[in-house]
């Protein structure tokens, strides 16, 4: 078979190549790519006889061995050199750096095209910027315009770290597109300009490199359950560095963000690794509701061209359609996809390394079927077991993008056209549908997030004006008439997934940003403001709170503004007598006409120029007041804030959505030490700690308690010469083993000795079951089904310090997560619950009671059945039912201190901001959380002539 294998792949690359040209073929770099290939099914034709450029060197002459040689995988900085050494010796390709990670590492662009495209790049850049606004373009100049622009593709590597094919494979690609002189290369490289993210997360990239050079090369079975990867990649995030499209929050999304809006690349494809043997992406359905049909043809198009460009080569396992459904509009490839263009990705089979392995795919199955049958959408099924070797998957990867390239080069000018008919569209949308605006009120509960919505939208290119003058002067307007207006209709209105979806959701299915803030936003049908008195925002806005009245107090209306925590931190860095004094009753104020609600926050001890730099700088409204408080007609309670010690809990198995919270708080100005299983060992934690906080990590109790299985221990994850990217954000000399029963009993003690335990959606779970919460269990509920999604919460507690600054009912944000519930005698401890309806066992009985003749069952058949507010607000929930006045929140005592216990994450990826101040809540009130106040009492404040003021609400 071996002899007869370069006459048939020459065939082959002459069929679908046309002859070959007269160039030196690296005749070693061919006979290595056959000797680590498995199969020659595995092995595309395109993939082979890559040439031997008397100037450029090739991977196997630069480092010494081939692509995908058993083995060998490098770092960044071999990576960047090789490119840069490219750059040195082609005058096809260039290498610019366009952002530093949050380890400094670059973030690298690669540039690749003919001689005279990349000589033209500005010209290039400007055309597609016109054809990304078709406001610019004479409808008379697209064909001109189309005539002189060059498709622009672009390729991103090495998102996901322990997906360890695309960043080696890139280097060989780009060595055969600027050298080799094959007809399909030159059609790609003198039609098209392709730009390459070598690497798009060196942080994790380099730690992954050094965990498998540490620790998986070594090993000789994939499914042996050591762990694939170090347990972080990023500095914050981990597999959900493809998760921050909405939120452009790291540093390699707003790298992304910058390529697509300098360059607007038609086309983008994110290399990926997961399932047997290539997807290439189309997706179940249901597709996203405000993507543009036109989208959604070019998916299926390329999709089945790449398919069967590679049937031609013989090659098995190649499938669409199965995998991944098409609604979320957060991932990576989506800011293609939200911005008119095309956003694609491939999932080859990876070993997480550049070992070999057998591979058993007979339980691997997408959308029901097994992943070796044969299909209208996969037409070449691979076997029930494959050997699979590293350069199989680059062979694989390598095929496909060859593949697509070729599309696009052949198919540049339609492709920038539907581009450019994508944004006309979103104009005749914004003109001719409704609706036609959307508007952010001036007033707002909390109008410095009013400010983030507007600067987040304006992150996402969307178009935002503001009323200059009029009679809504400051209101925030979002005209519709613009090329992003489906982005901006996707990001304002709730989610209707359909609740008759063949298959579940591949992720999150409601986004809707103005509940997630806790920001009124209204869609308007007409534009009611005269549109010389809007101006285009063309910087981000800050929102400068005021201070009113006259005094040395300072009083603000809480209302769960996001920034009071943050501000209480600030105060005790600008004066040691100053202090916040959250006030427990319902109050007045001597002079203001409003009620304020149990909360209240009175800032005292600062200085009129301290308050103007507390409101200014957090966006607070205050009313300064010369009245003290004291009581008429009733006791006031409050108590002075003492801001706690505050510890984050992350596991070493699952440090996912730690990440999340330790950003979070960072981004807050919050301070905190983060902690791992060592220092619950250790013990005395309430000596160091008030509140820990246990961000969601998946798992039961026993993965609390255990973590990674010892027996492949230990593990050190320390910073060492040879592993120089280990032991950050946190290090530990073994990762095996977890806190033990003796770290969980040193746990609670912590709460017995009167700290704050703080557990987030099934950390809640795990604790209880711990038997540090006894009083919760978990609630059956086997139908419910309930996918990201916005849903109507109830305070069930207003005097509770956790639930202050919110209303009756409001909207938060809930995935799939284990229900708790207290036994009814407990139900005191459920200070929230989702939605208005309470559970069965708390109706009132109104039937009659044996043994007490005088209670008679109670008629009502007059009366009106109440209207129940909607429980879904965005999203979709099956049987709902069965999670309404079950509790989403629990105050639960536990010696001196409590468990706080919440069964959602209200700190979920950096997006449902207006959720987190129930945290915050805690941690402002956590010495005061068993003194609630009582809701009937309104108390007034006097000034130092005793003159009284009323309040209404």
């Amino acid at each position: 078979m071996k002899q007869n294998y370069l006459a048939t792949s020459l065939l082959c690359l002459s069929l679908i190549g046309g002859p070959l040209r007269a160039q030196s073929v690296d005749e070693m770099y061919n006979e290595k790519i056959k000797e680590y290939t498995t199969d020659p099914r595995f092995l595309p034709a395109s993939v082979l006889n890559l040439p031997d450029d008397p100037k450029v060197p090739s991977p196997r002459k630069h480092f010494g061995q081939i692509i995908g040689t058993p083995g060998i995988i490098h770092r960044t900085t071999d990576i960047y050199a090789y490119y840069q050494k490219l750059a040195q010796t082609s005058p096809n390709v260039t290498m610019q750096q366009v952002a530093t990670s949050e380890e400094g590492r670059p973030i690298n662009l690669v540039v690749v095209g003919s001689e005279d495209a990349l000589k033209r790049l500005d010209h290039y850049k400007k055309q597609l910027a016109l054809l990304a606004d078709p406001r610019k373009v004479n409808p008379q100049d697209v064909e001109t315009i189309l005539g002189d622009t060059k498709l622009v593709y672009y390729l991103n590597g090495g998102l996901h770290s322990p997906e360890m094919g695309s960043p080696e494979m890139l280097m060989e690609l780009t060595y055969r597109l600027i050298t080799s002189q094959s007809p399909d290369i030159k059609t790609i490289r003198d039609n098209i300009i392709v730009l390459i993210n070598p690497v798009s997360e060196p942080d994790g990239w380099d730690k992954q490199v050094d965990w498998y050079y540490r620790y998986t090369k070594a090993r000789k079975e994939f499914d042996d359950g050591f762990p694939k990867s170090p347990p972080y990649w990023g500095k914050y995030t981990y597999h959900d560095n493809n998760r921050d499209g909405l939120q452009v929050s790291q540093a390699l999304t707003k790298a992304l963000f910058k390529v697509f809006y300098d360059w607007h690349p038609t086309v983008s494809l994110d290399l990926h690794e997961s399932v047997p043997l290539l997807y290439i992406s189309t997706g179940t359905g249901p597709y996203n509701e405000t993507i543009d049909p036109i989208t959604i043809g070019e998916w299926q198009i390329m999709a089945h061209h790449d398919i069967t460009a590679l049937a031609a080569q013989g090659v098995p396992g190649v499938f669409t359609w199965a995998f991944y459904d098409g609604w979320y509009p957060g991932y990576a490839l989506w800011i293609s996809n939200n911005h008119n263009a095309i956003g694609r990705f491939y999932e080859t089979f990876g070993n997480a390394g550049a070992n070999t392995y057998l591979r058993d795919l007979a339980e691997q199955k997408y959308a029901g079927d097994p992943a070796t049958s044969k299909e209208w959408y996969r037409p070449a099924p691979p076997t029930e077991k494959v050997y699979w070797s590293y350069r199989n998957n680059i062979n694989y990867m390598q095929a496909g993008v060859l593949a697509s390239l070729s599309y696009g080069a052949t198919n540049s000018r339609l492709l920038l056209k539907n581009f450019y008919q994508k944004g006309l569209n979103n104009l005749r949308k914004g003109t001719q549908e409704t609706p036609r605006a959307f508007v952010i009120p001036k007033n707002q509960r909390d109008p410095t997030m009013a400010a983030y919505l507007v600067n987040q939208l304006r992150a996402q290119a969307i178009e935002v004006h503001k009323a200059e003058s009029g009679k809504n002067q400051g209101d925030y307007v979002v005209l519709l008439n613009q090329p992003y207006r489906n982005l901006a209709v996707s990001l304002l209105t709730k989610q209707n997934y359909p609740k008759e979806a063949k298959f579940p959701p591949y992720d999150d299915i409601a986004w809707t940003l103005g509940y997630l803030y806790g920001v009124d936003v209204k869609a308007e049908d007409s534009v009611k403001y005269n549109l010389g008195d809007l101006k285009l925002i063309s910087d981000d806005v800050k929102y400068a709170g005021m201070v009113e009245g006259d005094g040395t107090n300072y009083v603000l209306n809480y209302k769960a503004q996001t920034n009071v925590l943050p501000a209480m931190l600030w105060l005790k860095t600008q004066s040691k007598t100053a202090k916040a004094v959250v006030l427990d009753t319902k109050i007045t104020f001597a002079g203001m006409k409003d009620t304020l609600a149990a909360g209240a926050v009175l800032f005292k001890g600062l200085t009129a120029d301290q308050s103007k730099k507390l409101a200014t700088q957090f966006g607070l409204d205050l009313q300064a007041t010369k009245a003290e408080p004291s009581g008429v007609g009733a006791p006031i309670r409050q108590h002075e804030v003492s801001l706690p010690r505050v510890a984050i809990y992350h596991s070493w198995f699952n440090t996912q959505d730690e990440g999340w919270a330790r950003y979070t708080f960072e981004q807050r100005g919050i301070p905190y030490t983060s902690i791992n299983k060592d220092q619950l060992k250790a013990g005395d934690l309430r000596k160091k700690f008030d509140v820990i906080l246990i961000p969601r990590m998946r798992g039961s109790a026993a993965n609390f308690i255990h973590e990674i299985d010892k027996k492949y221990g230990p593990l050190p994850y320390t910073k060492t010469a040879e592993f120089p990217s280990h032991g950050f954000p946190d290090a530990t000399s073994d990762i095996t083993g977890g806190p033990g029963f003796d770290g969980v009993e040193n746990l609670k003690q912590f709460v017995e000795q009167g700290g704050v335990l703080v557990t987030l959606d099934n950390s809640s779970l795990m604790i209880a079951q711990t038997g540090i919460a006894r009083e919760l269990e978990e609630a059956a509920a086997p139908t419910l089904f309930h996918p990201g999604s916005i849903v109507m919460a109830k305070n069930r507690k207003p005097d509770s310090p956790i639930m202050y600054g919110y209303p009756e009912t409001f909207p938060i944000f809930r995935g799939i997560a284990p229900l708790l519930q207290t036994r009814k005698y407990n139900r005191d401890m459920m200070v929230m619950q989702y939605g208005t309806k309470p559970l069965k066992d708390e109706e009132e009985y109104k039937g009659e009671i044996m043994g007490m003749p005088d209670k008679k069952p109670v008629k009502d058949a007059k009366a009106a059945p109440k209207k129940e507010d909607p429980y879904v607000l965005s999203g979709m929930v099956r049987n709902e039912q069965t999670i309404i006045g079950h509790g989403s929140i629990f105050n639960v005592p536990v010696g001196s201190g409590r468990v706080v216990a919440f069964t959602f994450d209200p700190l979920h990826r950096f997006l449902n901001h207006h959720d987190a101040p129930l945290l915050w809540n805690v941690l402002i009130n956590w010495n005061h959380l068993d003194t609630p106040a009582s809701p009937a009492t309104t108390a007034e404040v006097k000034t130092g002539a005793g003159s009284k003021s009323s309040g209404g609400n």
